[in-house]
């Protein structure tokens, strides 16, 4: 009976989210929250004529985000593994034929027949983001456009027409393409952008703003070079456009969102950071992304006085972090956050970092340290006395440290916080090499090169 119950409550929260849904942004609060400019556009916003409905659709976000905060991370660990081993299953009987340990791509690359299933990959979440069902239940749209010459009235066929429709979408490509976006791109709920069996580009423009809206998948894209954009006039429904002050150029914002999965991108070279979630947004994982040549990579928590991202869990899983990386992979403020299975091949500075009491659990990660004998700490206390952080949950569990690499340790080892910074089970760090392999933007056509 108790596990009926759980999944009635599962089932109602989904259907929750279909029937409410989230109103899009009608005023701009920047998606890229890192800069000091931001504080003062939000000031700005909270106090322009239309004040009162950003302040609703950040209320009505906020609300969803409650709601998507786990509180039984021992059930989202069991109902991983319960789909790893049903996956695992039906290779034994004969339907898949390869597996690399890596629960996401085992889920869905094997298929010889996945380009038939693509929704399928809406089933093969993992860690904290599990239930970003994107455009599951809605239509295909094929993006035959690369084009963006009106952010205000997009044309049908390019992909900024696609993410702001407001019925679900599973947004796939007619052919390889290069997308230079004028403005930044706002998306709706419950969309998908698909990016596998073509190679697509977002770059040297405006990139990826989810804002206020839930349950969106990021899959298969190459993102890099983005700019900042802004004081223009930009569509984020069929029913609304408004105006939008200076995005900071991230490759993807995430802001006061829920449900987001953000999976096999390459991502690189951009204006702020790479992935960037603020403002209470939770219920997020990043998974399966190759990061390079860039500054500072993830941040996860607007600000150390922005005491609503205490509600924050973020999944961070068989990620490469590669080539000409300097620091914060993540940079975490305030919430709980599981960083497992990843490779850490290069760091100039530091590889995790944070402030304002976040709790960090990392667990089964491979950690190769530069040759540079003053950066070889993985952690990063920012800006904070020993004395205060000493009392930080931050862990290191399984972790293969390489080439003098070491994690300081805090907190109270196995406190019961952890089981709030846990999303699923760490495999040996002797498989991150296989798991992150293919990390990045397959760009696959066939099943075969997949």
């Amino acid at each position: 009976m108790a596990v009926s119950r759980k999944w009635a409550c599962v089932f109602s929260a989904v259907l929750l989210l279909l029937l409410v849904g989230v109103a899009p942004a009608t005023s701009r609060t920047n998606a890229g929250i890192s800069a000091p400019t931001r504080r003062i556009e939000i000031e700005k916003v909270q106090s322009s004529s239309n004040s009162t409905m950003a302040a609703r659709s950040q209320e009505e976000a906020d609300a969803l985000n409650e709601k998507a905060v786990a509180d039984d991370p021992e059930e989202i660990v069991s109902m991983v593994e319960m789909s790893i081993r049903n996956s695992t299953e039906r290779r034994r009987l004969g339907y898949f034929s390869c597996g690399t340990g890596n629960p996401i791509d085992d889920c869905w690359r094997c298929d010889p027949n996945w380009q038939k299933n693509r929704k399928r990959l809406a089933d093969c979440g993992i860690g904290f983001g599990r239930n970003a069902i994107g455009g599951r239940d809605g239509r295909f749209y094929v993006v035959t456009d690369p084009g963006d010459d009106d952010p205000v009235n997009p044309r049908p066929g390019t992909l900024r027409h696609a993410v702001i429709q407001d019925a679900p979408l599973w947004i796939v490509f007619k052919r390889d393409m290069v997308i230079q976006l004028k403005q930044e791109l706002i998306m709706n709920s419950f969309k998908t952008i698909d990016g596998r069996g073509v190679n697509v580009h977002i770059a040297n423009g405006g990139c990826i703003t989810i804002q206020f809206v839930t349950n969106v998948i990021v899959h298969g894209l190459h993102i890099h070079d983005c700019k900042p954009t802004g004081n223009a006039m930009v569509r984020s429904s069929p029913s609304h456009y408004g105006w939008r002050t200076m995005a900071d150029g991230d490759a993807i914002s995430i802001f006061g969102s829920s449900h987001v999965w953000v999976d096999h991108n390459s991502l690189s070279n951009c204006a702020d950071g790479l992935v960037d979630a603020v403002m209470g947004s939770t219920a997020i994982t990043v998974s399966n992304n190759h990061f390079t040549h860039h500054n500072e990579v993830i941040l996860l928590g607007h600000s150390d006085s922005y005491t609503r991202d205490k509600l924050m869990q973020v999944t961070i899983a068989y990620n490469h972090f590669g080539e000409g990386l300097i620091q914060r992979m993540p940079r975490c403020r305030h919430g709980y956050f599981h960083v497992v299975n990843n490779d850490y091949t290069h760091w100039e500075m530091y590889a995790i970092g944070g402030s304002a009491e976040p709790t960090i659990n990392s667990q089964g990660n491979r950690y190769n340290a530069p040759a540079n004998p003053f950066a070889k700490e993985v952690t990063k206390r920012v800006d904070t006395d020993a004395g205060y952080w000493k009392n930080w949950n931050w862990r290191s569990e399984g972790d293969l440290l390489l080439n003098g690499a070491y994690f300081t340790p805090s907190g109270a080892g196995a406190s019961s916080s952890y089981a709030r910074a846990s999303s699923l089970g760490a495999k040996s760090s002797t498989m991150v090499g296989t798991m992150t392999a293919n990390a990045g933007a397959l760009g696959c056509r066939r099943a075969r090169q997949c």
